[in-house]
């Protein structure tokens, strides 16, 4: 079905691949669009619980095909027209309505790192090569990591990071909250974090969540996060998940929680998408 990426469901845990190992698994506009296919179709499936995204062979994604050289960033849209694909992919991840783990197995530099910030966890293997390195290249930041960027780690190490396009020391990237655990196998420990997720929370719950955190870092007061969470949680007292959750927590067993993530009302609606 794809020709850039694989998928593989097992679990409750959709895990993508990116599959160019014999280019370091570089960005292309083929690429772009079969990811945007894959998270779309990964949402609308109540069997996905958790989605990985990682990469085939040794790197996570090089970066952006340069191998059109100097019309690599051409286009011949409008400029009013023209949207980077990098950006649109981000504002689909932005848009998920469940976990997403990055498991940055290799160098992720340029767009291979940009893409991971919509993502709710990045684990890094050690020592990895990564950065943001378009000052390097004469160009600026894409995948609307401007707005990303800043939220994690903060401005003046966003400012710093984009201005050099140094390479960050994964434990550096650690310190600053860009990447939540430096490991050996990332791809194990994301895993690890996807198991526990789709075995012992509820679906309904971390559909909220994830919408929830994300969406609130652009209010100006909590009081919009107030109403949404008394919506949710007036739906979900009167819904089988909370009364599985409680019951099985006074019965000390693991809860079933029998609602998909279907199920949910979108608390959201009416929210403008741009």
């Amino acid at each position: 079905m794809y020709e850039t990426i694989r998928t593989e469901l097992k679990s409750g845990i959709m895990t993508i691949i990116l599959n160019l190992p014999d280019t370091l698994n570089v960005y292309t506009d083929q690429m772009s669009e079969e990811l945007i296919h894959a998270y779309q179709n990964a949402n609308n499936n109540d069997d996905v619980r958790v989605i990985i995204v990682t990469g085939e062979g040794r790197a996570f994604c090089a970066g952006m095909d340069l191998s059109e050289g100097e019309a690599t960033f051409t286009s011949s849209k409008d400029e009013d027209e023209y949207r980077d694909s990098g950006g649109q992919l981000s504002l689909q991840v932005y848009e998920l309505q469940k976990p997403i783990i990055a498991a940055i197995n290799g160098p992720a530099v340029g767009i291979g790192l940009t893409m991971t910030l919509p993502m709710d966890i990045r684990i890094v293997k050690k020592d990895a090569k990564i950065g943001f390195v378009f000052s390097k290249l004469g160009i600026g930041p894409e995948a609307a990591s401007g707005w990303f960027l800043p939220r994690i780690v903060g401005i003046g190490k966003a400012l710093e990071w984009m201005y050099t396009g140094r390479y960050i020391p994964t434990s550096e990237a650690v310190k600053h909250g860009l990447v939540h655990y430096e490991e050996e196998e990332p791809l194990k420990k994301a895993y690890e974090i996807a198991k526990d997720i789709a075995e012992n929370t509820a679906a309904t719950s971390n559909r909220l969540v994830r919408q929830l955190l994300w969406k609130m870092t652009s209010e100006d007061h909590p009081y919009q996060s107030h109403l949404i969470e008394s919506k949710f949680l007036y739906w979900a007292g009167n819904n089988t998940d909370a009364k599985e959750g409680i019951q099985s927590f006074l019965e000390k067993r693991p809860a079933k929680f029998p609602l998909k993530i279907s199920d949910v009302p979108d608390f959201f609606k009416g929210e403008e998408k741009r």
